[in-house]
């Protein structure tokens, strides 16, 4: 089985590109986290959002955006006002957004749907693009995985542990939140190598029962994509995690897909024009 493209070479997104018609994949932007460098990788998410012109038919959050994400009834996580503000123009724009909890900000409760007006996914969704058939999703619930990562998932979805998380004050809850992800970011921070026919997302994909063109997960933070035996594709997209433990360049792919009669999807890099304050 061919396997595929797994670190392509970067074809970078214009602001050309954005003001075209289509449709935008993006996940793992992780705002929030304190590893790299998070004041540009904000910039960066932000830029690319104003980009979206008017003409976009749809842009689709698949998980992992906000590095954590826990809804109290009168309280959400500080320190994402300019992207929530930015968030909140895509939608007045006319521009659907769609929103797929990842296993780091899954505790959403109501308040991007209510407050931003974006479409909240739950589950993977299949979904016909432009006369293509895509399966979305953040890929960590998507098939078999490790029993560890299995019962950490469910723990984590688990409305008698969200509610007895929601009982800690804020400042502790947050605070805990945000040492445990470093840590675990810090921990498995080398590149991740993709398995191919043996990763639990390909495995889903492959099973689905309908057919598919496109699957499009993150959640592995690498770059792949490989054909399935129906006929269609998965494609992995990358983080937008600084390279290495340091502060250089955001990565950050976008998935992009101008229409049936365009081609195919295309995975760029989303090096659009950042100014400094």
């Amino acid at each position: 089985m061919p396997v595929g493209r797994v670190g392509l070479p970067a074809v970078f997104l214009t602001m050309e590109d954005l003001k075209s018609k289509g449709y935008y994949f993006v996940a793992d932007v992780h705002l929030g986290l304190k590893t790299g460098n998070p004041v540009a990788r904000e910039r960066q998410f932000i830029a690319f959002l104003e980009g979206l012109d008017t003409h976009t038919a749809g842009l689709f959050l698949l998980g992992d955006i906000f590095d954590f994400w826990f809804e109290y009834k009168h309280v959400i996580p500080r320190g994402y006002t300019r992207v929530l503000g930015a968030l909140a123009h895509v939608v007045d724009r006319g521009i659907p957004v769609h929103f797929f909890p990842g296993n780091h900000d899954l505790w959403t409760f109501g308040y991007l749907e209510q407050e931003l007006g974006i479409q909240v996914h739950r589950n993977t969704l299949y979904i016909p693009l432009d006369g293509k058939y895509f399966l979305l999703g953040h890929g960590h619930r998507m098939g078999r995985y490790p029993f560890k990562n299995r019962v950490l998932h469910n723990m984590f979805h688990s409305r008698i542990l969200q509610k007895l998380f929601s009982w800690l004050h804020p400042r502790w809850a947050f605070a805990l939140a945000g040492k445990w992800s470093a840590f675990n970011r810090n921990k498995e921070f080398a590149t991740y190598r993709f398995k191919g026919e043996k990763e639990p997302v390909y495995q889903y994909a492959t099973h689905y029962g309908k057919p598919i063109d496109y699957c499009i997960v993150g959640h592995l933070h690498t770059s792949a994509r490989c054909s399935l035996p129906g006929g269609g594709e998965l494609i992995v997209l990358e983080d937008w995690l600084s390279v290495g433990h340091g502060t250089g360049a955001v990565r950050g792919e976008v998935g992009v897909f101008w229409g049936a009669k365009e081609g195919e999807v295309q995975v760029i890099k989303a090096a659009v024009m950042v100014h400094p304050d």
